[in-house]
């Protein structure tokens, strides 16, 4: 298992060029965001391409996995820790504590955006479904860039100054569209988003990223097993 990252090290030409260095001419590529965005999902594989001509010929070929936003084993793992976190909230009011499903807000004008509000809103159905949960809605955070560029809304700040207008005194967050703690989830979710329920008188509890929950792993494991199977068909044919 090799690990490539677009923005530090290891960069994905440092790991291609490590893998060529071992002897790898094939493997397969998992990327690592839930939803398919160009910047999520398209620009990794425009990053690895290019990566890959950076090395040249020792570099191996990658063939990537399908997207996972709608896996089961996904969707479970997520669903747990929504479940963890409702345990947070007082018994009695659990039922009529809304959740906040997150997920990286992007420009309107971005390609495939159809495709990554789609992914998002099912994928937060299906885990509300599964634990049975009615009250539940989208918003998005991390923006960045000219105010003046639109980009997909509602934020979580509005979004949570909403739910305190219209009487929720507690709230569940669900960054259904991270898979690790890092920056956009410890600092905008766990402290600027958590000052303005704050400021507003909302107990605001954050579910946990799916990081190395056992269910996930499994998730990554199937999908990669599968991208495996697929290839060895297409060479027997």
């Amino acid at each position: 298992v090799y690990v490539g990252m677009r923005n530090w090290h290891p960069y994905l030409a440092e790991t291609l060029e490590r893998m060529g260095a071992d002897g790898v001419t094939n493997a397969i590529g998992c990327i690592l965001s839930a939803q398919q965005s160009e910047a999520g999902w398209e620009r990794y594989k425009t990053n690895v391409a290019d990566a890959r001509q950076e090395v040249g010929a020792a570099a191996p070929a990658v063939t990537f996995t399908a997207g996972w936003s709608q896996h089961a084993l996904f969707i479970e793992a997520v669903a747990d820790l929504t479940t963890m976190a409702l345990a947070e909230v007082p018994a009695g009011c659990r039922t009529a504590t809304p959740l906040v499903f997150t997920a990286h807000s992007i420009p309107t004008a971005m390609p495939s955006i159809k495709t990554y509000i789609s992914q998002i809103k099912t994928g937060a159905g299906l885990v509300a479904q599964r634990i049975g949960h009615g009250r539940w809605t989208i918003a998005y955070q991390s923006r960045s860039g000219p105010a003046l560029v639109p980009w997909l809304e509602p934020d979580i700040g509005e979004v949570l100054k909403k739910l305190a207008s219209n009487g929720a005194s507690n709230v569940v967050v669900v960054p259904i569209g991270f898979v690790c703690d890092h920056v956009e989830v410890l600092y905008d979710l766990d402290t600027e988003a958590k000052r303005i329920a704050q400021r507003c008188g909302l107990n605001m509890v954050r579910a946990q990223t799916v990081n190395d929950h056992p269910v996930f792993i499994q998730m990554m494991a199937d999908v990669v097993l599968k991208t495996m199977k697929e290839g060895s068909e297409s060479a027997r044919s």
